[in-house]
């Protein structure tokens, strides 16, 4: 059976501008969070540390994915990129545990943090969160992996632009509540960003249909192929987070002659469905208790 396989885009540099980039940062947002006592600067550096974490998981399963496949690792190491997708958003869940819990500690103990401090440190950190974010936006909607990075990178660049708003707003009324506010304003950014791509990355892990392709729309339009009387054992999942993979008996009475049919399906089941692993099994009879997965392979 033939498989459809395209080279994917090289994000190699793209993760390592991003990583050096957004390391500087941390170092200086920290620091600038100590001496200015802003508990949003320490937060935000904390979750940007996590963030980076997530970036060199995304970037060493986008790596090893690339490799070829090995006799005892006959799909290679494609998968790690939805185990570093699962990953990624559990840190994040990891991070806005941890800032609500210090936001809440710094309401009870307040403050008087530097306001322009923290408008000119977050500032920064919009510009290079945007710019990183701007290095993936190629391969968010095609790539679960790459769009955790571009999600985190996001995520930064609006919690820094809130920052330095609350920042605006301590320098200029005095408002000092606003700080630990912010944090908790940041810890609903990133909870929101962050369950979508853990509840799909999720369900690749456990061989979950990918949310974007209907299996009944592919059912219905392999029953219409011509001289197809039915199917059963119809099973349909990730590799990784862009590559789909398929197998099916097909109930064909009268089966084709050569293998055309085969390679024109397996063509067709890419450019509609994106599905690039395809393997087709034939049979003449309408017996299908080859089929395991009881009413679930229907016809």
């Amino acid at each position: 059976m033939s498989h459809h396989q395209h080279p994917q885009p090289d994000y190699n540099r793209a993760f390592a501008i991003g990583v050096a980039l957004n390391v500087v940062f941390i170092v200086v947002e920290a620091i600038y969070g100590v001496l200015a006592d802003s508990l949003a600067l320490i937060t935000d550096a904390g979750h940007n540390l996590g963030d980076v974490m997530g970036l060199l998981l995304a970037w060493g399963a986008t790596y090893l994915s690339g490799k070829r496949p090995t006799i005892t690792r006959t799909y290679g190491y494609s998968r790690l990129t939805i185990l570093a997708s699962v990953a990624s958003g559990l840190l994040l869940l990891l991070a806005v545990t941890i800032i609500a819990w210090e936001a809440v500690n710094r309401f009870l103990e307040p403050a008087t943090p530097a306001g322009r401090t923290i408008m000119v440190v977050a500032g920064i950190g919009v510009i290079i969160n945007a710019l990183t974010a701007w290095f993936f936006v190629s391969g968010k909607d095609h790539d679960l992996n790459i769009r955790g990075a571009y999600l985190h990178m996001t995520a930064d660049a609006a919690v820094s632009l809130g920052v330095v708003i609350s920042g605006l707003l301590i320098f200029q009324f005095g408002l000092n509540w606003i700080d630990p506010l912010s944090s908790l304003l940041i810890a609903a950014v990133i909870f929101w960003s962050t369950w979508g791509l853990l509840r799909d990355s999720l369900n690749l892990a456990i061989d979950g249909v990918p949310r974007d392709l209907d299996p009944t729309r592919v059912r219905e339009w392999l029953t219409r192929q011509p001289g197809v009387e039915g199917l059963h054992d119809l099973h349909i999942w990730p590799m990784s987070t862009t590559e789909t993979a398929l197998t099916v008996h097909l109930l064909m009475p009268v089966p084709p002659a050569d293998d055309e049919f085969l390679h024109k399906l397996a063509r067709q089941l890419h450019e509609q469905f994106s599905i690039s692993h395809a393997t087709i099994q034939l049979e003449r009879g309408l017996d299908s208790r080859g089929c395991m997965q009881s009413e679930n392979c229907a016809d």
